[in-house]
């Protein structure tokens, strides 16, 4: 007799690796600075070789910055 397969609950995506260009408004990054909030949509610049977005410090609303990664880095964030 076959056994009835087990349905899986979907677990909780904990960070997701993106690439900077794939990145969305209201996305959270976190890393040795602080954890911040995705405020703008990303843009290129340098040819396309470098992605750029602004972000906004979680807790500090008047404190925003442009983040830069090289576009084909992948970027840990959480989504909601």
């Amino acid at each position: 007799m076959a056994k009835p397969e087990k349905k899986r609950q979907p677990e909780a995506a904990p960070d997701t690796k993106i690439l900077p260009m794939d990145l969305r408004v209201g996305d959270r990054l976190a890393d040795e600075t602080g954890e911040s909030e995705v405020i703008g949509r990303p843009y290129t610049t340098n040819a396309g070789k470098d992605a750029r977005v602004r972000v906004r410090k979680i807790g500090q609303p008047d404190v925003t910055e442009i983040r830069i990664w090289r576009a084909h880095e992948r970027v840990s964030v959480k989504r909601g």
